[in-house]
């Protein structure tokens, strides 16, 4: 377990503690997106969830917020996965559905979008720190569609530098290893409002306090759905029985629970004697 002190801004925890300040998330977005007259209007809400009907999937995005034309979503993505990519368009269509109101007949009313994924990896593979996307057609590029929707994905392992600001490339190490703490100065403003802001965060005993219990509460959801999978797995083992169901059931409790194969023995009730026995067919 991390304690605060060893949190990063890729640890979603402190990300959400520092981006619920209006003014941290937009210092934030400002060296993102290279906007200096960027302001917010609106408060920025961390963890806001989105659904269009209650028997569908919702979403809970990291940090959302707007100025006056534009809605941004900002989301921290620390472990890759294959699905980023289509889980963003998603992200897109719920955003899209809650800007119109009902019985509102002029689409050009929904206000433009900009989400953000910023990730420790390069989910693209061409070594760069910013891949931005809006809509063009493919016949010719020339003609873009102007949809107002920007999806961008940041990669804090990028080597472009020319391409980027060192305010932006300072980010990126603070983002990742809570370098430039000491460093950074008046060349750097808004990275400095973010790191005063993280600063602020790790000095608090109330935020403090607020992890432990946050921890807390994950520990046990861990537990009690590690025992829950043993159950399973005990119940599984018992009313199948057999030697091969047997070896079934310590394979999918070594998946599941992340288990040895002793310990997933241990826990499916297998006599000591038979460990060899089935070690050697696992």
């Amino acid at each position: 377990m991390k304690t605060l002190q060893e949190l990063t801004l890729l640890d979603k925890f402190l990300f959400d503690e520092a981006m619920d300040d209006p003014n941290t998330y937009e210092a934030l977005l400002r060296i993102i997106l290279g906007d200096e007259e960027l302001k917010l209007l609106t408060p920025s809400q961390t963890e806001k969830e989105l659904r269009t009907a209650p028997w569908l999937r919702s979403i809970r995005v990291d940090v959302y917020s707007m100025d006056d034309d534009t809605i941004f979503n900002t989301e921290m993505q620390k472990e890759y996965r294959d699905d980023l990519v289509k889980r963003t368009r998603y992200y897109q269509a719920l955003i899209d559905s809650s800007l119109l109101a009902p019985g509102e007949v002029d689409f050009n009313t929904i206000k433009n979008t900009t989400i953000i994924m910023i990730m420790p990896f390069d989910l693209f593979g061409k070594n760069r720190y910013v891949y931005t996307f809006e809509d063009v057609c493919k016949e010719d590029a020339t003609v873009k569609l102007d949809d107002g929707a920007k999806r961008i994905f940041i990669n804090t392992h990028g080597q472009n530098k020319d391409d980027v600001s060192p305010e932006f490339i300072a980010l990126m190490r603070f983002i990742e290893y809570n370098e430039g703490i000491e460093t950074q100065g008046d060349s750097a403003p808004n990275l400095a409002k973010i790191q005063g802001r993280v600063a602020e965060i790790k000095a608090s005993e109330e935020v403090g306090v607020k992890f432990m219990q946050r921890w807390e509460e994950e520990a046990l959801i861990r537990h009690e759905s590690k025992q829950e999978g043993i159950k399973e797995g005990i119940s599984l083992g018992e009313k199948q029985g057999g030697e091969k169901e047997r070896l079934s059931s310590i394979r999918n409790i070594m998946d599941s629970m992340k288990l040895t194969a002793e310990e997933a023995m241990k826990a499916l009730k297998i006599p000591e004697s038979d460990f060899e026995k089935y070690m050697t067919k696992l």
